[in-house]
C-alpha cells in the first residue's frame, strides 16, 4: 500500500488536469465569442448580468490555473462557487440523474472542493515557487 501512497502527487495532478480541461472547455465559448449570450443567460436566472464575467473567468482562466498548479486553491474555490450556482440555478430542477441533471457539475464541484483543501500537490508551478499552497510547510 505504500506504493499507492507514493502516487498521491500523480493522483492530484490527474484531478487537476481533468477538472481544468473540462472547465476550460466550458469557459472557452463564453470567453471567446459567447460572452454576450452568457450575460443574457445569467440575467435570465435572476442574477446580475455582471456575474457572467466572473463565471466565464472562473471557468476558463480558473481551469488554466488549476492545470498548471498556480493559485490552485483560489481557482478551485472560484470553480466550486461557479458550479454550486450552476447546480442550484440551472440543474437542480432536473434532479440528480435526469436529462441536464446535476450529477456532472456535482462531481466537478467535489473535485474542485477537494483541491481547495489538498492544494495542487508537488507536480505544480506552485511547488516550483517554494511550496506555496502545495500542502507542504515552508522552511
Amino acid at each position: 500500500m505504500r506504493y499507492l501512497d507514493s502516487l498521491q502527487p500523480f493522483a492530484l495532478f490527474v484531478l487537476r488536469l481533468v477538472l481544468g480541461i473540462i472547465m476550460i472547455g466550458h469557459g472557452y465559448s463564453k470567453v471567446f465569442g459567447g460572452l454576450h449570450h452568457h450575460v443574457q443567460f445569467v440575467g435570465s436566472l435572476g442574477l446580475p448580468g455582471w456575474l457572467a464575467y466572473l463565471s466565464a473567468a472562473a471557468e476558463f482562466f480558473g481551469g488554466i490555473l488549476v492545470i498548471v498548479g498556480l493559485l490552485t486553491r483560489l481557482a478551485a474555490f472560484a470553480i466550486t462557487v461557479d458550479l454550486v450556482v450552476a447546480i442550484v440555478k440551472v440543474h437542480w430542477h432536473n434532479g440528480l440523474l435526469g436529462n441536464g441533471g446535476y450529477q456532472f457539475p456535482l462531481a466537478l464541484a467535489a473535485i474542485a472542493f477537494a483541491l481547495i483543501f489538498f492544494g495542487p500537490g508537488p507536480i505544480a508551478l506552485e511547488a516550483l515557487r517554494g511550496g506555496l499552497g502545495t500542502g507542504r510547510s515552508r522552511k
